[in-house]
């Protein structure tokens, strides 16, 4: 399986990941309220005697440029991680429409090579990498899919690059949606409802705990 004994397990990523993780008082882990608590518990459940660590390091509005210079903070190279869990590149897109800031597609691909490089230089040899997703709702958000399709492309290539497991979420919320309303899915079209949390936190354990 991907995740072993005694793993640390680190995620990173933006709000999505984040979900006021340093609101302690949830679950007293930091861990937030999102897929990252559901996927914590959902293992600490299983196996207890694993004695496994979760550290949720997703910061809300992060673009990978963000999530490239946090790599460099001794904060996040001490925590020495065994698998970590990437989530990142709905506010590259994001931040094209809504502030007119540019994250061209090579320059993102790059500097997600260069994160995925940092980490494997430092010891991490497990690596799980989730695709950025989408929802109409509202309707104008279809209009980003040219933006956000290549960037899928390109978090695909990079995670084929160093052999990272890989998780396709885009194509998961298409089909959900095709069982309930999108916006029952990602009430903004970004950002997952609690049932959209959890098909993100089983999709996860279903590709970490496969033999």
């Amino acid at each position: 399986m991907l995740i072993q004994p005694h793993d640390t397990v680190l995620f990173l990523g933006d709000s999505i990941t984040d979900c006021d993780h340093l609101e302690r008082g949830y679950n007293g882990e930091g861990l937030g309220r999102g897929y990252v608590a559901m996927i914590a518990a959902r293992l600490n459940a299983r196996f207890p005697e694993w004695n496994l660590r979760f550290i949720n390091h997703g910061i809300s509005g992060h673009r990978i440029y963000d999530l490239e210079k946090r790599l460099a903070e001794p904060e996040i190279a001490a925590l020495r991680p065994n698998l970590v869990s990437i989530l990142i590149g709905i506010n590259d897109t994001w931040r094209r429409y809504d502030r007119k800031i540019a994250s061209p597609i090579e320059d993102f691909r790059a500097a997600l090579r260069r994160s995925l490089k940092t980490l494997g230089e430092r010891g991490v040899q497990r690596f799980l990498v989730l695709e950025p997703f989408l929802l109409p709702v509202p309707e104008d958000r279809r209009a980003w899919r040219e933006d956000l399709d290549p960037r899928i492309q390109a978090v695909r290539d990079c995670a084929a690059e160093v052999g990272a497991a890989y998780v396709a979420l885009d194509g998961r919320f298409a089909e959900a949606a095709t069982r309930r309303p999108a916006a029952f899915w990602l009430p903004d079209g970004v950002h997952p409802s609690a049932a959209g949390h959890m098909l993100i936190a089983e999709a996860w354990l279903q590709r970490a705990l496969e033999g």
